[in-house]
């Protein structure tokens, strides 16, 4: 069976506008309350902006939140939305788009929000390739209760509920979601606003579940946390689907494939261009993409992959679980099906 797409529908099955759309109608007139200079104004300015680009309608579009800063964000997006409670708006977010398959339904949720008490949530909403759209917003810190270290702290990371230094190993959340099988996975940051433009698009393009980590800087409590990875000489490494893998100034540096199989960063004056590897999101195995994910630096992030890493085609957990629905049209049928069900041999006694 093959994953559907509704009949006389636009983007990832979701009905388009018939008049043009503006920013302005995805503003809404809530004050914007966050802290000077953090990094989701920056996210809120281009999700705003790209929004009408893609034609869908406000009513058709759901933005689903859990706890934290980031949380925030459907108060100021004049659509539909849901500040839900913490970790669970994937779990939300899924049964949206179970029974309304003609909307656009975004999850956003943070570091803390999604990798702690939303871990179980975030990975099976991934697994089963629901049909949305999570960014999530990764600082490394918890911001909404000033400043205890998060699941993608580094390890030795003073904050206030370790002041000794975390002891924890950070979670990579690219490794996690190419785990649990998602079909869709990038990262992107939050000061790259084309970059961030790109990456979403791509993701509320693709049908299933796709997640976008977004390096999200809070000023407050973790500020330049994502310094070393920006600038000419930074360790950010961009991936572009059939180009070789390079970063740093003028391409100085590549990665290559070592004999023993795993990926590493070398210059490629020393090993040619014609072996860096060239980049193939859309490989049904998601091994290469993983070993791409395992160059995060998650301590000093002195590297990081940016980019989409995995855009491949699975069946959707909703178009599956809508075409079992279908099975009897007839609703006495239907009803006849459901009470043989209830009053069948599978019966016990207590």
């Amino acid at each position: 069976m093959t994953a559907t797409t509704p009949a006389g529908t636009g983007l990832a099955g979701v009905p388009l506008s018939v008049t043009p759309l503006s920013r302005k109608d995805f503003t809404s007139d809530q004050e914007v309350r966050w802290c000077p200079g953090c990094g989701d104004y920056a996210v809120l300015a281009t999700f705003q902006g790209l929004m009408p680009t893609l034609g869908i309608r406000r009513e058709n579009t759901v933005i689903v939140s859990g706890i934290g800063c980031s949380s925030r964000f459907p108060y100021y997006v004049d659509s539909y939305g849901m500040h839900s409670i913490h970790g669970r708006a994937p779990a939300i977010a899924t049964g949206v788009a179970m029974t309304r398959p003609d909307l656009a339904v975004w999850v956003v949720t943070g570091d803390g929000d999604a990798l702690s008490i939303g871990g179980n949530h975030l990975i099976h909403a991934l697994r089963r390739n629901v049909n949305i759209t999570i960014m999530l917003f990764n600082n490394r810190i918890y911001g909404l209760t000033k400043g205890q270290y998060s699941p993608t702290s580094e390890q030795g990371k003073v904050t206030k509920s370790t002041p000794a230094g975390s002891v924890d190993r950070p979670f990579n959340p690219l490794s996690l979601a190419l785990g649990a099988e998602a079909t869709f996975v990038a990262r992107t940051v939050d000061s790259h606003r084309a970059h961030l433009t790109e990456v979403l698009t791509a993701a509320i393009s693709h049908r299933g579940a796709s997640i976008v980590e977004i390096y999200q800087n809070c000023p407050i409590f973790n500020d330049g946390a994502f310094d070393a990875l920006k600038g000419a000489d930074g360790g950010l490494i961009p991936l572009r689907h059939g180009e070789p893998i390079t970063f740093g100034p003028d391409g100085s540096r590549g990665v290559v494939r070592g004999p023993d199989g795993t990926l590493r960063i070398a210059d490629v004056a020393e090993v040619g261009l014609g072996n860096v590897l060239v980049h193939d999101a859309h490989a049904d195995d998601p091994g290469t993409a993983f070993a791409l994910s395992r160059l995060t630096d998650t301590e000093a992030l002195h590297t990081s992959p940016i980019g989409i890493l995995r855009d491949v085609e699975r069946p959707t957990y909703d178009d599956l679980a809508r075409a079992q629905l279908t099975v009897h049209e007839d609703p006495e049928e239907r009803l006849a099906g459901l009470q043989a069900m209830i009053t069948g041999g599978d019966t016990w006694t207590v």
